[in-house]
């Protein structure tokens, strides 16, 4: 039986301009009432990702920064096994770099991110790549279809899932996770069912066990309800 939910954010229970789908909320507030435990998981910032736990409804435990943070419920401690002073030196060549092409780059949340470094979609995210790449730097480029991440080798948010379960007392496999991105794909991978929205991108969709036939939130909704049908019937 599946024991939590661990959800992306942005494209996955939003529109592409990032509005929430109020039937999202409502699917997820079921669930919480249920007592099934939600996890909102995504790029953001810890003090976003807060802001929106206390808004739809949850217990306010957390993937942020792409996996480079996570954190159980409102009151624990925050556990960040990311690495922002590697991302950063790596932030710095690729501004280096780009600003040689004439193209400043925009650094985002710089006095609230505790692991990662996300920036502007004002370049190629894959000219990024083969300058990360060619320096040989320890970090990945991650397009999330809103913001470019940089976020160091080995952390994801499929680790964070499974350090969370661990601190949840349940299995990975008892978990389901849905997404849109390729920031989602390991997340997708590690739980026990992944899911995919239709608006996804195809390396995310592959990633999937399963793909909705609705995009956005639209998707999340229908997703919830196939795997979690006994909350829903009534």
């Amino acid at each position: 039986m599946l024991k939590a939910l661990v959800t992306d954010v942005d494209g996955t229970i939003t529109d592409r301009r990032r509005r929430i789908n109020t039937a999202a909320v409502e699917t997820i507030r079921t669930l919480v009432d249920a007592g099934i435990e939600v996890v909102l998981a995504s790029g953001n910032t810890v003090c976003f990702m807060d802001g929106l736990c206390k808004m739809v409804g949850t217990d306010g435990t957390i993937i942020g920064e792409n996996g480079g943070v996570y954190r159980r419920g409102f009151a624990g401690i925050l556990q960040v096994p990311g690495d922002r002073k590697t991302c950063l030196e790596a932030f710095e060549i690729l501004r280096e770099y780009f600003a040689g092409k004439g193209t400043e780059l925009e650094l985002f949340g710089a006095h609230y991110r505790f692991a990662d470094v996300a920036f502007a979609r004002t370049v190629d995210p894959d000219e990024a790549r083969a300058v990360i790449r060619d320096r040989h730097l320890p970090v990945r480029v991650l397009d999330t279809g809103f913001a470019i991440h940089l976020q160091v080798l080995g952390v994801n948010k499929g680790t964070a899932l499974a350090e969370l379960a661990g601190d949840m007392g349940i299995l990975p496999d008892e978990m389901m996770a849905i997404g849109d991105s390729e920031n989602d794909i390991e997340m997708l991978e590690a739980a026990g069912i992944g899911v995919a929205v239709r608006n996804a991108t195809a390396p995310t969709r592959a990633a999937a066990d399963w793909v909705s036939p609705g995009a956005y939130g639209d998707g999340f909704v229908e997703a919830v309800k196939k795997y979690y049908p006994y909350f829903f019937s009534r």
